[in-house]
């Protein structure tokens, strides 16, 4: 096989995302999405402060919370550490395009291959999540974000909408026992 005959795959293997609709509840993989991680150089804080919210358009978000700013997410993961994404089709050199915009005050990781993002939709969020892990989604607002353990992974949680949208990010080696345990605990709960 030759370069030229390589195909890009989704976390779950498919050629295309793969949508599970239960009863009133979707979960979506969503491969669609860049990612990069940056991290504050010591003594820069102020200056990536600064360059990642003349790039992004919007600050950085506070502890537990993202913020957006088309086509832009942020969203932060520790001290001085944030994830950034945006649409794969118009950035996929994410990465590349963080690094020239932060300069020498960040470092930047590129991330996107790492990670599997799934969007649980619906009205049973709440009863689903609490199955799954300790995160408090009831009490989570749009725009807050949490990591927690989900199937013994460690994951991101990202409320895009109270109660009716959220956002999981775990490791895409585990892309298929995430996917699984969403997939029982939506029917368990529905």
């Amino acid at each position: 096989m030759s370069v030229h005959d390589l195909k890009p795959i989704t976390p779950l293997w498919g050629t295309a995302a793969q949508i599970d609709n239960l009863g009133d509840m979707r979960i979506s993989e969503c491969p669609d999405w860049a990612l990069a991680s940056i991290a504050a150089r010591r003594g820069q804080e102020d200056a990536m402060a600064a360059a990642a919210n003349k790039f992004l358009g919007v600050a950085l978000p506070d502890v537990a919370r993202s913020a957006s700013k088309d086509p832009f997410t942020a969203f932060w993961t520790g001290p001085h550490q944030w994830m950034i994404e945006a649409p794969h089709d118009t950035h996929e050199d994410l990465a590349a395009q963080v690094k020239s915009a932060l300069g020498e005050s960040a470092s930047v990781t590129e991330q996107t291959d790492g990670w599997v993002r799934f969007d649980l939709e619906g009205p049973h969020c709440d009863d689903v999540l609490e199955l799954l892990c300790n995160a408090d989604t009831r009490t989570m607002e749009q725009g807050d974000v949490t990591r927690t353990q989900l199937e013994h992974l460690g994951c991101f949680l990202i409320c895009r909408a109270a109660g009716t949208h959220f956002s999981v990010l775990g490791p895409r080696s585990s892309a298929g026992s995430l996917h699984h345990a969403l997939i029982t605990a939506t029917k368990s709960a529905t």
